[in-house]
């Protein structure tokens, strides 16, 4: 494979849909557009749903709104279900929370045009997710790495990308393109996840494709600005422009109605020489010790 072409998606979540049915409209006609872009895959943000905060009950208090959207989100999954297929096109409907046994997850689910729903819990929350008073949830225990399109993928959600321990349990499958929803109130954070995305891609000889929400959403009581861009890295190579910056658009606050969409296509044919032989530098041979960790000796060591 020469390219693969992709739409990285940052959604305002200040458009408010009246409902789910809007919002599933308005993802269907941005499936469609991409698609005739020639785009395989687009990927929304991390929570993008809090959008749906804009028809929430009247009375919904802060600490039961992770329960409202994880039911809104049971909805736009049934909705959205059938796009993949009907337009060519898989989607990463960014994150949503996710009701369990255990509690609720931050999940993303990735719909392939060939019919599959993967599932990527994210392992290692922030505080603010953590606050037993407003949006407390559980880490999920599991790194999935799948396929898609003959490409070999994973998903870091936000602060996942920030882990280096993470990239250790990928260094050994090899990936050739991770996705990362994510969602951040300040440049800072923003700086913090891009950034990290960035060494990622060195790190791993692959590409990284990054995307946050920007704008505040409608009957929020927790998220007073989102503040993100979107871009796709790869190693730092002459081949590829020596920068790792194989596309970009700057960080934006939404607060204008800025809504950064970055069509981009994934160089796999060089990336694939890179791995080969023929990068300069590649700091990818790992020891066999960082290589067997699992998820939980990861968040350890990341506690550490």
């Amino acid at each position: 494979m020469s390219d693969y072409p992709i739409a990285l998606w940052s959604f305002n979540l200040s458009r408010a849909p009246a409902s789910v049915e809007v919002l599933a409209r308005l993802i269907d006609e941005e499936m469609r557009k991409s698609a005739v872009t020639g785009a395989r895959l687009i990927m929304l943000p991390e929570y993008f749903i809090e959008c749906c905060l804009a028809f929430k009950p009247a009375d919904l208090t802060p600490d039961l709104e992770m329960a409202f959207l994880a039911d809104v989100g049971v909805e736009l999954l049934k909705l959205v279900a059938p796009l993949p297929q009907k337009h060519g096109i898989s989607i990463l409907l960014g994150t949503m929370p996710v009701k369990s046994d255990n509690g609720i997850t931050n999940s993303a689910f990735l719909l392939t045009a060939d019919g599959r729903c993967i599932r990527q819990d994210k392992l290692c929350l922030t505080p603010f997710e953590q606050d037993p008073e407003t949006w407390r949830l559980t880490p999920g225990s599991e790194l999935v790495v799948f396929e898609l399109d003959g490409l070999k993928m994973a998903i870091l959600i936000c602060l996942d990308i920030e882990m280096p321990a993470l990239s250790c349990l990928l260094a050994a499958t090899k990936p050739d393109l991770v996705l990362v929803p994510s969602m951040t109130e300040k440049l800072s954070g923003y700086h913090r996840v891009f950034g990290c995305a960035k060494a990622r891609a060195v790190e791993l000889m692959c590409a990284v494709a990054v995307c946050g929400v920007v704008g505040v959403s409608k009957g929020t009581t927790q998220n007073e600005s989102s503040v993100s861009g979107a871009a796709l890295y790869v190693p730092c190579e002459e081949s590829l422009g020596f920068t790792g910056v194989a596309a970009e658009i700057a960080a934006t606050d939404g607060t204008g109605s800025e809504e950064p969409l970055l069509t981009c296509a994934v160089p796999m044919a060089e990336l694939t020489a890179l791995k080969d032989g023929k990068a300069e530098v590649w700091p990818g041979a790992w020891s066999a010790a960082l290589v067997s960790l699992n998820v939980d000796d990861a968040r350890e060591f990341v506690s550490k």
